[in-house]
Formats: C-alpha cells, sequence, structure tokens
C-alpha cells in the first residue's frame, strides 16, 4: 500500500504546481462570433482618427458603423472562473503610489488603441493585478495567469466582456 501512496502524493503535488491552461484569444469568442470575424472584409485604416480612433487618448471605444461583430460582447459559457494563463498586450489604467498598474485592459494585439479600430469586447480583458507590475512599454507582451470571468466592465476608455483576477504577471522577452 506504501507503494502506491508515493506516487499518488507526487502527482498530485505536480497538479496543484502545473501551469494554468493557456488560452488563445480565438477561444474567447463564441464560434457565432469567430466566423463572423472570419468573414469580415478589411477594415479601412485610413483616417482613423476622423473615426473615433487616435493616439492621444488610448481609448477602445469602437467607431460606429463598423460591423456587428466588432462590439459584441458574447462570451464563452464554459471559461467562467477557470485559471488560465492569456498572453496579450497591456492598455494601463489605474496605478498604485509606486507607480506601478494594478489595473489594465489586455488586448490580443499591439497598439489597440492607436490608429486602427480596437478589437470587439470579447477580445478585450480588464486585468485585476493587486500586486502591480511597471509598464514601461505598451509594445512589450504580457503574460498573465489567473482566474478569468465573465464579467462585464466598461469606462471611458473601453468596454470589455471578460475579467481577470491576476495571480501573477510577466513581461514576455
Amino acid at each position: 500500500m506504501r507503494n502506491l501512496f508515493i506516487p499518488l502524493l507526487f502527482t498530485v503535488s505536480l497538479s496543484l504546481h502545473a501551469a494554468p491552461a493557456e488560452l488563445d484569444w480565438l477561444e474567447l469568442l463564441p464560434p457565432e462570433d469567430l466566423a463572423a470575424l472570419e468573414a469580415m472584409p478589411e477594415i479601412e485604416h485610413i483616417g482613423a482618427e476622423a473615426q473615433g480612433f487616435s493616439d492621444g487618448g488610448g481609448y477602445l471605444k469602437q467607431a460606429p458603423g463598423l460591423p456587428e461583430v466588432m462590439y459584441s460582447t458574447r462570451t464563452v459559457a464554459a471559461l467562467d472562473n477557470r485559471e488560465i494563463r492569456l498572453a496579450g498586450y497591456p492598455v494601463p489604467l489605474e496605478s498604485d503610489e509606486q507607480g506601478r498598474f494594478v489595473e489594465f485592459f489586455l488586448v490580443p494585439y499591439p497598439g489597440a488603441c492607436i490608429h486602427v479600430p480596437p478589437p470587439p469586447p470579447n477580445q478585450i480583458v480588464l486585468v485585476r493585478y493587486p500586486k502591480g507590475i511597471r509598464i514601461d512599454d505598451i509594445y512589450a507582451p504580457l503574460e498573465v495567469d489567473g482566474r478569468l470571468r465573465i464579467e462585464a466592465a466598461s469606462n471611458a476608455a473601453a468596454d470589455a466582456a471578460y475579467a481577470l483576477g491576476a495571480a501573477k504577471v510577466r513581461v514576455l522577452e
């Protein structure tokens, strides 16, 4: 009996320390949104500032007139309350007294708020990280581990369909 207990204990120990499941951004989309995005024509980026996208404020709000899927808040119910790992790019929101960001949006591509239409709300994740992280470069990707929640979040900068309580955030090299 003792010989069976040791491998079982080792297996349980490994599972407790295993990294969270790595999530791909496309997994955040319900199938109908994924199909609509794949079928969508190329979005014109010329004159982006006239359409409401500028580098002045770093806002992720969608301008009017885009295909419906670009405003989608539909989510994938099976992802709610899952421990995940997601890599993306930060849009800083709130910092602590030391200048570390404790709240930021995570988006799938760099410069999502500059000169191009931002991703739809179901491709924007509000990250809360009480420990805080210094963000010196919004073009440097981050990897975030934590519990994903289906949670609508809206502020002047953006609408997000998911929130992530981060346990660990690191800059990717």
